[in-house]
């Protein structure tokens, strides 16, 4: 038996592929280990989303020569690093056996064992995804197979943690001009309901207990199955497995929320009143820039419908900072949607120009300077507005996942996870519970008697 390990880098939704490498790698009688070091040839997911991202998908890459040495004999890229670059990956990576793309996964058994026997499997060659399928979203569904998502696909937990990523869709149809993820990912496609139902049953048996519900663009799922409510039916159905406790959406576009699906979220049992909105700005000129829409105000009343229905509701945000032509008023505009937006978790990026972009041709451009002055203003007003946001949490009851039982940690519902923080248990007098009777796993009322950051402490009740 062959063994192989896979190293995973980047988000949930690589988490995920990596599964289903792995799910089908195993039932061709491969043997999964952790410790590339043990492997015959190592796999390792690459992401390319921001350039750090790409930093350490190279560097995973360049360590290939010392794990030849540690034994392995092998090592192959796949992921949205090799994806997007293919043959010129390879070429500029001779440490790398392979690269291969998404289209090779299905076959990726028979790739392998030809790289292991010293065989040569062409470099993945690029090309736009968002050709591969119609235009129109409705006329996907009859070659929906042809992205590798319209069938049941084989998947294996790399890890044993309650929590577990769910892919509903991939792809994405937006354009925003600073984002590359439509071309190598390719166009929208949403999973049908009994297959994300069959594969969460699934998770569920697995031990998962809360299930995170990703693609590139959740707010869109349903679009080209030919019903934009299709999100608010799923959450019930996904909420009727017994043994899921909690499930959490992300990912979710402010120009496609809709009342229907705000109330799915904060009314659906088990549903965690979480709302992971991609705002990337609040100036109007800047999202008109970055071909996207709303404003200040706009998002503002997008958060108070929120919050009108769901007081406590979790609200985390990413922005970019310093794009083309973004004006001393732009982002002064940006500073006052921060201070009065009061959001749970806030991500702050400065501007990069990424290969491919329109963005890439903007005027305009900010100096690496100017750019980083404003991220640390921003990333100073974002850490002070996170920690008032939790301050205000003290004497809220919330419902903590136990995800570090030596530590006394987990996540309440407002708590994406890795991300946003998490909840401890206070230990002594001001908690019942002791560590003994934590396992990880476990759901633990409490309530919230302190806060560091976005860090909250909490008794048990």
């Amino acid at each position: 038996m062959k063994k192989v390990a896979l190293v995973t880098l980047g988000c949930a939704r690589n988490e995920v592929d990596s599964e289903e490498v792995a799910g089908r790698l195993a039932a061709d009688g491969w043997e999964l280990v952790t410790d590339s070091a043990e492997a015959d040839i190592a796999v390792v997911n690459t992401c390319t989303f921001v350039e750090s991202a790409k930093k350490d998908s190279i560097d995973a890459l360049l360590e290939a020569d010392s794990l030849r040495k540690s034994g392995v004999k092998k090592v192959v890229a796949i992921g949205c690093m090799a994806e997007r670059y293919g043959t010129e990956l390879a070429a500029s990576l001779p440490e790398a056996d392979a690269v291969l793309g998404f289209d090779q996964y299905e076959a990726i058994s028979a790739r392998l064992q030809t790289i292991l026997s010293g065989g040569h499997v062409q470099a993945h060659h690029p090309q736009d995804r968002r050709t591969l399928l119609p235009i129109a979203p409705a006329e996907r569904q009859v070659l929906r197979n042809k992205s590798g998502v319209g069938e049941r696909t084989l998947r294996k937990r790399l890890e044993k943690s309650p929590v577990a990523p769910l892919k509903i869709a991939s792809g994405c149809d937006r354009r925003c001009s600073f984002c590359a993820i439509p071309y190598f990912r390719g166009a929208f496609i949403s999973r049908s309901a009994d297959e994300i139902y069959a594969e969460a049953l699934w998770l569920a048996n697995e031990g998962v207990s809360e299930l995170f519900l990703v693609s590139e663009n959740t707010t869109s799922y349903g679009k080209d199955l030919g019903d934009l409510q299709a999100l608010e039916k799923l959450l019930p159905e996904l909420a009727q497995i017994g043994g899921l406790e909690r499930i959490r959406t992300s990912y979710l576009q402010p120009a496609e929320m809709r009342p229907s699906l705000i109330d799915a979220i904060v009314s659906t049992e088990k549903v965690a009143p979480y709302f992971d909105l991609s705002f990337q700005h609040a100036s109007a000129s800047t999202l008109r820039s970055m071909r996207r829409f709303g404003d200040k105000d706009k998002f503002l009343q997008l958060i108070d419908s929120i919050r009108a229905k769901s007081p406590n509701a979790g609200i985390r945000s990413n922005f970019i900072v310093g794009f083309p032509g973004e004006s001393e008023a732009d982002f002064q505009t940006l500073l006052d949607f921060l201070a009065l937006a009061r959001l749970d978790a806030i991500g702050i990026f400065g501007y990069s120009d990424e290969e491919g972009t329109e963005a890439q041709k903007l005027d305009g451009k900010l100096s690496a300077q100017e750019i980083q002055e404003r991220v640390d203003v921003c990333a100073a007003l974002a850490d002070q507005m996170i920690s008032e946001r939790a301050a205000a949490r003290v004497g809220e009851e919330v419902l903590i996942l136990i995800e570090d039982a030596g530590e006394l940690e987990g996540r309440a519902a407002h708590q994406g996870p890795e991300v946003d923080g998490n909840t401890r248990i206070a230990r002594g007098e001001s908690g019942v519970m002791v560590a003994e009777k934590l396992t990880v796993g476990s759901y633990i009322r409490g309530e919230v008697i302190g806060s560091d950051g976005a860090d909250l402490l909490a008794r048990t009740i």
